[in-house]
């Protein structure tokens, strides 16, 4: 499992930096954000739950555009600046994704949004399993990840098909953090897919946007030539 202590408090350090900075941030605004909306179906007068929430740009998103949101995050500090960007709108709850979602219904939601939150959990059958239950049958999933092979060279490992816990820092107004998260093959990202009853509609490594050209050039470059992120888009056809 994620050393929780680690993980949980960097992100409580960086809920205020993801609130006031992150969705100006190219990556997070020019790239990952534009390349998942464009995986979800129509949202207005769906139930979805925005699973690894961080500050609540996704959550206020789907309810502007009339989704019934239910929002989850491990970070009491990322839970209460999502209170604090929606206001009395939405749902929002203090949940850990490691662990089993018993406080949710079996086929509460038509979708499923997790949003650079999955690399941060070791055992994914537990939280493809919460996923396929808490969804409706033929409701989808869409998540993003850090890509396989961006973690394999980026942080050069020797051993692409193990799935290991990585460290990194990040910079933020208040100083730097580091922050764990899990690298694992491509096959095993597929495999848990498939193995919890869904079926791939979608899988995309696409170009960062001309926005995001505008806003750092260097690593646009960088990003048509080595992908970031990995976007999926999934279905849930049996239960299981």
């Amino acid at each position: 499992m994620v050393n929780k202590k680690v993980s949980l408090d960097s992100y409580d350090f960086m809920a205020e930096y993801y609130f006031k900075h992150i969705d100006n941030k190219a990556y997070n605004a020019y790239y990952e954000r534009p390349a998942t909306l464009s995986l979800l179906p129509a949202v207005k007068g769906k139930k979805v739950l925005d699973a690894g929430c961080a500050a609540g740009w996704y959550s206020e998103w789907l309810l502007d555009k009339g989704a019934d949101v239910t929002s989850i995050d491990f970070s009491k500090e990322m839970v209460k600046m999502t209170k604090k960007r929606l206001g009395k709108r939405g749902k929002v709850i203090k949940a850990d994704l490691n662990e089993p979602l018993g406080f949710i219904e079996k086929g509460s939601f038509d979708i499923i949004l997790a949003s650079l939150v999955l690399h941060y959990i070791k055992d994914w059958n537990i939280v493809m399993k919460e996923f396929n239950k808490t969804l409706k049958l033929s409701g989808h999933l869409i998540f993003s990840v850090h890509h396989p092979f961006m973690d394999f060279t980026y942080f050069k490992r020797d051993n692409y098909f193990q799935t290991e816990l990585l460290e990194d820092e990040w910079d933020t107004h208040k100083g730097k953090t580091k922050v764990k998260f899990y690298r694992r093959p491509l096959k095993d990202i597929i495999s848990q897919i498939l193995d919890n009853g869904f079926t791939i509609e979608k899988l995309d490594e696409p170009m960062p946007t001309d926005k995001f050209k505008e806003n750092a050039p260097k690593a646009y470059n960088k990003l048509t030539k080595k992908p970031q992120f990995l976007f999926i888009r999934a279905k849930k056809v049996r239960d299981i």
